[in-house]
């Protein structure tokens, strides 16, 4: 008999590469990103990756190794990634051990209580992030701000974010003129000079970034672009209404995790579509589910949210924009 074939768990790439040099293309595209929340915090961004990373890699083992008791797989790369994007969603100045409460909910619940790699449904680092957003939100929203000394940035302040600064002001009543004077300006958030989460900072990075993923086809344009025009769309057409009451488009795409997670988060192979159709739809879904939050929600962020609640229709996308069997017959009309 010949031998059996083994069909393993998404992601699956039609390509040589494995989903271990696809993790790591990932960890090289956050490398910008991560360099200018060093330059930016300092030793508190060393500081929150260090621990997020270790703690998921740690957690991961220990599950697999003493609760699963299955192969220990931490060198794929996976466990790595999730670290890295959980501390890009975390305040530079969160205490240690509400880090390691986040990893472990990242990879404990979120990923490895659904089997591990392939099989989780939601993002395992979004996961982490809401949770500790949810269970202690003055720790998870006190974010310290870029204050420029004489040869370095320091992360000594706390203040709000560029749309935290407008969802307060828009509550009290102010315009957006008047805001505006309140704002980074565009310069500073394409470098990263203003507040924030870790992976928030610099535009420019994260664009560095999202643009190496497409060049090493790690990723494809459906889901970042298809985000990121749509944002652009719905924000603009308020923005051309009522300028005094909303912000303009460019505020949103460079503020908050809006290119974090158009590139990083939202492209995750395994709690993405399958299809180019469901991608364009998700992505459409993530955008709108943003703005409005954003906009109308109590929360001025709303990308971790929109992701999530995205991530659980997949399934459903996936079985409506199903690709053709191999082999199928193509039907054609008869003019």
């Amino acid at each position: 008999m010949s031998e059996p074939i083994i069909i393993s768990a998404s992601p699956h790439v039609h390509s040589s590469r494995t989903s271990k040099k696809v993790m790591y293309d990932v960890v090289i595209a956050l490398i910008p990103a991560f360099l200018v929340s060093v330059y930016v915090f300092g030793i508190g961004a060393l500081i929150v990756t260090a621990i997020a990373v270790i703690s998921c890699l740690l957690f991961e083992y220990l599950i697999q190794k003493y609760l699963l008791k299955t192969e220990v797989k931490i060198g794929d790369g996976s466990a790595l990634v999730t670290g890295i994007l959980l501390a890009f969603n975390l305040p530079s100045g969160l205490p240690i051990w509400m880090i390691i409460v986040g990893s472990l909910v990242a990879i404990g619940v979120a990923k490895m209580s659904f089997g591990g790699l392939g099989f989780n449904i939601f993002n395992p680092a979004l996961v982490g992030r809401v949770f500790l957003l949810v269970s202690f939100p003055v720790q998870m929203t006190s974010w310290p701000t870029a204050i420029e000394n004489n040869t370095s940035i320091a992360d000594a302040v706390t203040g709000a974010t560029p749309l935290g600064i407008i969802k307060d002001g828009l509550s009290f009543g102010d315009t957006m003129t008047t805001i505006g004077a309140k704002l980074p300006s565009t310069i500073d958030l394409l470098l990263g000079l203003t507040g924030g989460s870790l992976g928030e900072m610099s535009a420019i990075a994260l664009l560095i970034g999202g643009i190496y993923l497409l060049v090493r086809k790690v990723i494809t344009w459906h889901i970042p672009v298809t985000m990121l025009v749509t944002m652009a769309a719905i924000t603009g057409i308020f923005w051309l209404v009522n300028p005094e009451s909303y912000a303009s488009p460019l505020i949103h795409i460079l503020s908050g995790g809006a290119l974090l997670g158009a590139f990083f988060m939202a492209t995750d192979l395994v709690t993405s579509p399958m299809t180019k159709k469901g991608m364009i739809v998700f992505a459409i879904g993530i955008a709108v589910i943003t703005v409005v939050i954003r906009l109308f929600g109590a929360y001025p962020e709303g990308v971790s949210f929109a992701i999530l609640i995205m991530n659980a229709f997949v399934p459903l996308l996936n079985t409506y924009f199903k690709p053709k069997r191999f082999g199928a017959k193509i039907k054609s009309k008869i003019m």
